[in-house]
């Protein structure tokens, strides 16, 4: 089958898994950050409309952590936070009583929203992130190695997280050990489709494919770009044999995005056409290595 041949196949199984709608839930592939946001004292997940503002938080300030907890809280953890550090706003509902009144003499409940301040585990000392760490072993793909060698990249594995930093033009990775089992795929498919999917931002650079419309996106941009970034890893997953067909965390994950973008499918056909001239680089500067 021809490149583009996979390419649209990708493209259209995502959209049918889009389409039929989803109902797994995202998580991410490596041991250090918890698929949705959690409370460090109480380990519950938070909920509603605080679930995009803690992840809006994290990414813009680079957490490397899920976990979340008030002041107070994270002293009851026997963890301090750090002098100077900010809260991010969340909002809870509380039950008020009201008492009767002339028009009605029951009483009666109304919930109220108030603003609670929290703080991410980055934030804090004496707190253990690594509780649940299993070092996993990351078989070679002989294709998928080559396609990422050949670009040249600067890969690096300084942080447990994953992102493509266009000042300094670099990856960083956390280590392949990290990485880990999810429900649709191995701890090796992971660690290659989160490489991947930072190859493609790689290739947005201006020297490049010259893909980012200014040097600070704005919450549209920011949203089009991962789009276009999960596509080109599905892609090139697909191409050079890291999966045989898209997983539907690929697609859960592009869901998110689309949300971001209020749910306008137009998006995934953009983001398809430019995820296939990322993966086409990408092959292109593999075929120049082999060439020269």
């Amino acid at each position: 089958m021809k490149k583009n041949d996979v390419y649209q196949d990708v493209t259209n199984r995502i959209i049918d898994a889009l389409e039929a709608g989803l109902n797994g839930k995202f998580e991410l592939p490596w041991h250090g950050v918890t698929q949705l946001p959690e409370n460090a004292l109480t380990a519950k997940r938070y909920k509603g409309v605080n679930v995009p503002l803690l992840w809006a938080y994290q990414m813009s300030e680079g957490y490397q952590s899920g976990i979340w907890a008030t002041y107070k809280q994270w002293q009851e953890r026997g963890a301090q936070v750090k002098k100077g550090e900010k809260s991010a706003q969340i909002v809870f509902w509380k039950m008020l009583q009201q008492e009767p009144s002339q028009d009605n003499e029951e009483q009666s409940q109304r919930m109220f929203a108030r603003w609670s301040r929290v703080f991410n585990a980055d934030q804090v000392e004496g707190f253990e992130l690594d509780a649940d760490f299993k070092s996993s072993e990351i078989a070679s793909i002989g294709a998928a190695d080559a396609l990422i060698d050949a670009s040249g990249a600067d890969i690096r594995h300084g942080e447990i997280k994953a992102y493509y930093s266009p000042s300094g033009d670099f990856i960083n990775m956390p280590s392949p050990e990290r990485f880990k089992d999810t429900a649709d795929s191995t701890a090796t498919e992971n660690y290659y489709s989160t490489l991947l999917h930072e190859l493609t931002h790689w290739t947005g650079a201006k020297h490049r494919l010259d893909r980012f419309p200014s040097e600070k996106f704005n919450k549209s941009d920011y949203a089009f770009e991962e789009l276009v970034a999960e596509l080109g890893a599905a892609m090139a997953c697909a191409s050079t044999g890291v999966e045989a067909l898209p997983r539907e965390d690929h697609a859960q994950y592009i869901a998110c995005w689309l949300k971001a973008l209020k749910d306008d499918k137009k998006f995934i056909f953009s983001a398809a056409s430019h995820a296939q001239k990322a993966v086409d680089f990408l092959y292109s500067s593999s075929e120049m290595r082999e060439a020269a």
